[in-house]
C-alpha cells in the first residue's frame, strides 16, 4: 500500500516534531514528539500552535523518540511491503532518523520503498485544512497525488 507521508520539524535539519501518514485506505498515523530544543521563532508561530489539530482519536501526548519509532513500527507491521511518498526530502530523511534508536539499532520495519515525489509549484500547506500540521499536510499531498492519477 501507498502512504503519504509530512513531518514538522524545527527548522532545517531539526529536531522531528510531528509525523503523519495517510494510507491510501485505511488507517492514518500521527505522532507529535517532545522537543528540548528551544523551537525557532517561525516555528514556534507556525508549527506549535497546531500539532493537536487533529481527530480526537489520534492526538495523543508527546511522545519520547524511542516511543515513538515504536509506534510508527508497530503501524507499519501489517503491511509487508509499504511505499512511502513524500514531496520533500527532508520528510523522508524524518522518517528515516525515526527509525534509529541508538547506535547501530533500529525498530523493525519491512522492506520499504520511498519514493520521493517533486510537486513543483503545488505546496500541501497551502491546500491543507490546518496549514504546517503534518496530518492535515499529508491528506493534501495525498488528495493531489490522487488527483493527478487516472
Amino acid at each position: 500500500m501507498r502512504y503519504f507521508l509530512d513531518t514538522e520539524f524545527n527548522g532545517f535539519g531539526g529536531s522531528l516534531l510531528s509525523l503523519a501518514l495517510v494510507p491510501e485506505d485505511g488507517e492514518e498515523f500521527y505522532v507529535t514528539l517532545g522537543c528540548e530544543a528551544a523551537l525557532l521563532p517561525w516555528v514556534e508561530q507556525n508549527v506549535a500552535p497546531f500539532l493537536d489539530h487533529v481527530p480526537v482519536g489520534l492526538v495523543s501526548p508527546r511522545l519520547s523518540r524511542r516511543d515513538a519509532a515504536i509506534a510508527l513500527s508497530h503501524y507499519l507491521a501489517i503491511d509487508p511491503q509499504p511505499v512511502i511518498l513524500a514531496d520533500w526530502p527532508e520528510d523522508i530523511s524524518q522518517f528515516c532518523n525515526l527509525l534509529m534508536t541508538g547506535p547501530g539499532e533500529m525498530v523493525p520495519v519491512p522492506a520499504t520503498t520511498f519514493q520521493l515525489v517533486p510537486l513543483g509549484g503545488f505546496s500541501t500547506a497551502s491546500n491543507s485544512a490546518v496549514p504546517h500540521n503534518a496530518l492535515h499536510d499529508a491528506r493534501a499531498l495525498k488528495d493531489h497525488i490522487l488527483g493527478l492519477e487516472p
